[in-house]
């Protein structure tokens, strides 16, 4: 069974690959996992934990913690976090060389 501070990799879905964190458990399935998702991107939801890989870290989050208390909780661990990435739409074609003249 999945902790209540336990950091994640999420395996499936939108959110493949990126880190979070479990604030809840559920039920023996599924786990309320948060980023957050000005850290790392992942939103507040429930996840199954088939779907998560711990990585065994934890941090010291006490259950149904806010996302503020977890990114306070991740800095404070000194928690390197993946850089996140630019939409595709966030280059204009002025960066792209097809600027009009």
């Amino acid at each position: 069974m999945i902790e209540v501070g336990a950091v994640c990799v999420k395996t499936y879905g939108r959110e493949k690959g990126r880190r979070c964190v479990v604030i809840d458990t559920i039920d023996k399935n599924f786990v309320l996992v948060t980023g957050p998702p000005e850290v790392t991107g992942v939103k507040r939801r429930r996840a199954n934990i088939k779907h998560l890989e711990p990585t065994g870290e934890k941090i010291d989050v006490k259950k149904g913690s806010s996302d503020e208390e977890v990114a306070q909780a991740l800095q404070k661990k000194g928690q390197p976090q993946p850089p996140r990435k630019k939409s595709r739409q966030a280059t204009s074609k002025t960066e792209k060389g097809h600027a009009d003249e």
